[in-house]
C-alpha cells in the first residue's frame, strides 16, 4: 500500500513537471502502478543525440525502501547498460554496503531518492558514462580506446531506436 501512494505521488509530480526530453508513467493504465513505461530522446551533443529510447521500471512491493530496476526495451551500447538491458547507476543499488568498496552508501538507494531523480541520473548517464565501474565492459573499453568506433555503435542504436535499421 505504501508503494502505491509512493507512485501515484510521484506520477502526479512528474505529469505536471516532466524533466526535459524524458515521457514516463504506468505501463499501459493507471492500474499497475509497480510497471513503468519510460522514453528518453538522446541528449543534445552526444553519442545519442537524436535517439528516441525506450526503458522499462519496475518497482518492488516495498518501494521506496528498495529501487525499482530500469532496463533499456531495445539494444543500447554504453558501458553502464548491461548486454540485457539493464541500467547500472549507483542510485539503483540496493542499500547494503559495497562489498567491494566502490560506492559510498550515500551513493546508493534510499527512500529519499525519487523516479525523477533517477531519470535525470540516466540522462547524465547517457551524457556522461562512467567507465570506471561498467555493465558492458565491452563498450568502455571502446569508449576509452576508440571513441569514433563508440560513436559509430551508439549511431545505430540511435537509427534502431527511430526504426531506420
Amino acid at each position: 500500500m505504501m508503494a502505491m501512494k509512493r507512485l501515484l505521488v510521484e506520477y502526479k509530480e512528474l505529469s505536471l513537471r516532466p524533466p526535459a526530453g524524458v515521457a514516463a508513467g504506468p505501463a499501459g493504465d493507471e492500474t499497475n502502478m509497480l510497471e513503468w513505461e519510460c522514453v528518453f530522446l538522446g541528449p543534445e551533443g552526444t553519442p545519442y543525440d537524436g535517439g528516441c529510447f525506450h526503458s522499462t521500471l519496475s518497482f518492488p512491493k516495498d518501494y521506496p525502501l528498495n529501487p525499482p530496476v530500469m532496463r533499456f526495451t531495445q539494444p543500447l551500447w554504453h558501458p553502464n547498460v548491461y548486454p540485457d538491458g539493464k541500467v547500472c547507476i549507483s542510485i539503483l543499488h540496493e542499500p547494503v554496503e559495497d562489498k567491494f568498496g566502490y560506492e559510498q552508501s550515500c551513493e546508493r538507494w534510499s527512500p529519499v531518492q525519487s523516479i525523477e531523480k533517477i531519470i535525470l541520473s540516466v540522462i547524465s548517464m547517457l551524457a556522461e558514462p562512467n567507465d570506471e565501474s561498467p555493465a558492458n565492459i565491452d563498450a568502455a573499453k571502446m569508449w576509452r580506446t576508440d571513441r569514433e568506433a563508440f560513436d559509430a555503435k551508439a549511431d545505430e542504436c540511435v537509427r534502431k531506436s527511430l526504426g531506420w535499421a
